[in-house]
C-alpha cells in the first residue's frame, strides 16, 4: 500500500505521479475507517485529499510553510507528515489533535481553529522570510466560507502593498458548515461558471498548435486578446484588484493538473491565488449527500453511515431552537442571526418557519453583532446564536455597538464551558470573564432545561442586552422547575444550611449536587445556591451568606481569572469577610481536548475532587 510508504514529503515525491490517485483512494478509505471509530471532521477532510497530496508533492514541509485556515481539514497533511499511527487517538484525551498543532510536528506551522486567519498569518510569515533573507514558500489554504470573514479581506487588502511572494489556495467547496451565502458566494459562482472558458481556451490552443503555418500566428493574436475575452466573461476579478495573480478555477480532484499548476506557481515572485474547486465529502456517498451532517461526527458505522442514538435527550441547542420558534410565533419582532452555523445552533426549523426573520451572515461574527445592533435600534429583538469560542471575535462590537447604547440584543452563547474533542481552540471557558467585564450586559447561565427556557422568556422582556451561556450536549432535567419568574441579579436557594455555602453557576450544578450529597454524608448541612446571574451578581445574598457561613465556595466552568468566583471574592473583600473562600474553576491556561468528565477530573472540578478539597479546608483528610 502506498499510504505506508509516504509518511513524509520526501518519500511522497519518489512516487510516480500516476500513482497519486491510488494513494488518494487509500487515504480516503483510511480516513473513513479511522474517523468512524474516533469521530472527527470527515466531510471537509475527504474533500481535500487530492489537494493536500498535490501540495505536498510540489512543496516541501516543514521547510515550506503550509498554513491551514480553520485547520480541521488537516488529516491528510498529518498522514503525509508521519502521523498516521496517531489516528487511533485522534481527538481523544491526551491523544492527537484534530487541528494543526505545532507541539505535534514542525510541519504544523501555525495553530488554527478559527476561520479567516490564514492569509494574514501567511503574509506575516512571508514578510519575516523576506526580512531574514531566507528562501522558502509560504502557502495559505483557505475555504470559500472562511473568505467571508473580515480578517481575510483585511489581509487581502494588504497584499497589494506588500507584493511579496505568497501562494493562496482558495479551496472552494461552496460550504462552510451550512451552505455559503452572500455576495462573495455569488461572485465565486461566476468564477466557477468561467471554468468552461478556461477549458475552451486550452482546447483552442492545442488545436491551433496542430494547424501548419497559420496556427501559431493565430495563437499569438489570441494571446494578446485573451484578457479582453476573459474580462467579457468576468468583468472584474476581485483578487486581481487586490494585487494577486489569479489562477483557476482548477479541478481540485485532478492531482496531475494541480501538481502542474503548483510547480509553476512556486517559481513566481509575486502573490498568487489558485482557485481550486472541490467536493466536500468526496469519495464517501453519505458525506457527499449530507456534508453538513458529516462535518463533525461522533463514531459511526462506516458501512451504514451515522446511526442516531436511541432515546437521546434533547440538546441545549435543540431546546434553544424549539423555544425560539415558540417565542417568535407570539412576538413578530423576534429575529434570529447565525454566522454560518444554523444547524449547529439549532436554528434550522426557525429558518424554515420564519425565513424573512432569519439572517445568516456567513462567517462574520463581528458583522453579525453590529448588524444585530442595527436591528435592535430599529425596534426588533435579535437573538444571535453563536458558539462561545466564536463570540470572542466580536468583543469590541458587543462592548461598543451594543452595550454602550443599551440595545436589546440577545446573545445565545452556545458551547459554553468544555466542548470536548475540538479542544484547545474551541473551549468556551473564557466568556464569563470577557462578557461580565462589559457594562450594561446581563449575563446568565441556566442549571437545567426548564431554567434555560425561563431565561429566554426573561431575555425577551428585558430592557437591554442579555447573554445566556449554555453548554454543549444534552439539556439536563435534574431538580424540579422553579415556577417563580426570574428577577434580574437574583439567585435561587436550592438547599438552606449553615457553615458551608456552595454557589453554583450554570451547568456545573450536577457536580455541586454531588458535593452536597457527600457533605451530608459526612454530617454537614451545606447551603446550595443556584447563582443564575454572572452579572450582576446577587450582592444581597452574598452579604447574607457571610453572616452564618464560615466557608464559601463557588463553582463554574470558566477560567478562574475574572470569572464568577473572582467577582464573588471581590464582594466578600468589600464586606470584610473573615472566613474561608475558594473559587473552583479552570486555571488560567489553554485547556486541551478531552471529554467533559475527563477534563473535570483532571482539573479538580468533578464532585469528588471538590468534596476532597473542601474537606481539607475544614481540617479533615
Amino acid at each position: 500500500m502506498y499510504i505506508e510508504k509516504t509518511d513524509s514529503p520526501e518519500k511522497l515525491k519518489k512516487l510516480e505521479i500516476k500513482k497519486l490517485d491510488i494513494l488518494a483512494k487509500e487515504i480516503r478509505s483510511f480516513l473513513i475507517e479511522s474517523v468512524s471509530k474516533t469521530g472527527g471532521h470527515l466531510a471537509s477532510n475527504l474533500g481535500v485529499v487530492d489537494l493536500t497530496i498535490a501540495l505536498h508533492y510540489v512543496f516541501s514541509p516543514p521547510k515550506d510553510k503550509i498554513i491551514w485556515d480553520v485547520g480541521h481539514q488537516c488529516y491528510t497533511h498529518k498522514i503525509l507528515t508521519g502521523r498516521k499511527s496517531g489516528f487511533d487517538t485522534l481527538r481523544q484525551f491526551e491523544g492527537m489533535s484534530g487541528f494543526p498543532c505545532p507541539d505535534e510536528s514542525e510541519s504544523d506551522v501555525f495553530a488554527s481553529g478559527h476561520s479567516s486567519a490564514s492569509i494574514a498569518a501567511a503574509l506575516g510569515l512571508a514578510k519575516a522570510r523576506d526580512l531574514s533573507g531566507e528562501n522558502y514558500n509560504v502557502v495559505s489554504v483557505i475555504g470559500d466560507g472562511a473568505m467571508t470573514g473580515g480578517l481575510a479581506f483585511e489581509a487581502l487588502n494588504n497584499i497589494g502593498n506588500n507584493k511579496t511572494k505568497l501562494t493562496i489556495v482558495l479551496n472552494d467547496n461552496q460550504m462552510s458548515i451550512s451552505p455559503n451565502v452572500g455576495g462573495l458566494n455569488s461572485y465565486l459562482n461566476r468564477l466557477r461558471i468561467a471554468d468552461g472558458y478556461m477549458d475552451a481556451k486550452v482546447n483552442i490552443k492545442k488545436g491551433l498548435d496542430n494547424i501548419p503555418i497559420v496556427g501559431r500566428p493565430i495563437k499569438s493574436v489570441l494571446e494578446h486578446t485573451k484578457e479582453g475575452i476573459k474580462h467579457t466573461l468576468i468583468p472584474v476579478n476581485i483578487f486581481e484588484a487586490y494585487g494577486l495573480k489569479y489562477v483557476g478555477p482548477v479541478d481540485g480532484h485532478d492531482i496531475k493538473k494541480m501538481v502542474a499548476i503548483f510547480n509553476k506557481v512556486k517559481n513566481m515572485k509575486e502573490p498568487v491565488l489558485v482557485h481550486v474547486l472541490t467536493r466536500k465529502g468526496k469519495g464517501y456517498v453519505p458525506a457527499e449527500d449530507q456534508p453538513n451532517k458529516y462535518h463533525g461526527v461522533s463514531a459511526f458505522d462506516a458501512g451504514k453511515g451515522i446511526v442516531a442514538k436511541e432515546g437521546r435527550k434533547k440538546t441545549y441547542s435543540e431546546v434553544f431552537g424549539e423555544k425560539l420558534v415558540s417565542l417568535a410565533e407570539k412576538n413578530k419582532k423576534i429575529c434570529a442571526l447565525t454566522a454560518a452555523m444554523a444547524s449547529g445552533t439549532g436554528l434550522e426549523d426557525f429558518s424554515k418557519k420564519f425565513p424573512e426573520r432569519f439572517i445568516d451572515v456567513g462567517i462574520a461574527e463581528e458583522f453579525a453583532v453590529t448588524y444585530a445592533a442595527g436591528l435592535a435600534k430599529g425596534g426588533y429583538i435579535p437573538f444571535f446564536a453563536v458558539y462561545s469560542t466564536f463570540l470572542q471575535r466580536a468583543y469590541d462590537q458587543i462592548l461598543h455597538d451594543v452595550c454602550l447604547q443599551k440595545l436589546h440584543v440577545i446573545f445565545a452563547v452556545d458551547r459554553a464551558g468544555i466542548v470536548g474533542s475540538d479542544g484547545i481552540t474551541h473551549q468556551g471557558i473564557y466568556d464569563i470573564s470577557f462578557l461580565t467585564s462589559i457594562p450594561n450586559l446581563t449575563v446568565m447561565a441556566p442549571k437545567n432545561k426548564a431554567e434555560f427556557e425561563a431565561m429566554m422568556d426573561f431575555a425577551v422582556e428585558a430592557k437591554g442586552p442579555v447573554a445566556i451561556r449554555y453548554p454543549r450536549g444534552e439539556a439536563q432535567s435534574f431538580l424540579s422547575a422553579n415556577t417563580q419568574p426570574l428577577k434580574k441579579g437574583k439567585s435561587e436557594c436550592i438547599y438552606r444550611g449553615e457553615k458551608i455555602a456552595l454557589l453554583s453557576l450554570g451547568s456545573v450544578m450536577g457536580e455541586v449536587l454531588k458535593v452536597y450529597t457527600l457533605l451530608i454524608g459526612k454530617g454537614y448541612s451545606p447551603t446550595v445556591i443556584n447563582a443564575r446571574f454572572a452579572s450582576p451578581i446577587d450582592s444581597e445574598l452574598i452579604k447574607e451568606l457571610t453572616q452564618n457561613h464560615s466557608h464559601i465556595f463557588t463553582v463554574e466552568d470558566n477560567i478562574v481569572t475574572a470569572g464568577f468566583g473572582e467577582k464573588v471574592a471581590a464582594q466578600l473583600c468589600e464586606l470584610g469577610y473573615k472566613g474561608v473562600f475558594k473559587a473552583f474553576a479552570f486555571p488560567k491556561k489553554y485547556v486541551e481536548h478531552g471529554t467533559r468528565k475527563q477534563l473535570f477530573e483532571k482539573y479538580g472540578l468533578n464532585g469528588e475532587s471538590i468534596f476532597a478539597d473542601i474537606l481539607k479546608t475544614l481540617g479533615e483528610s
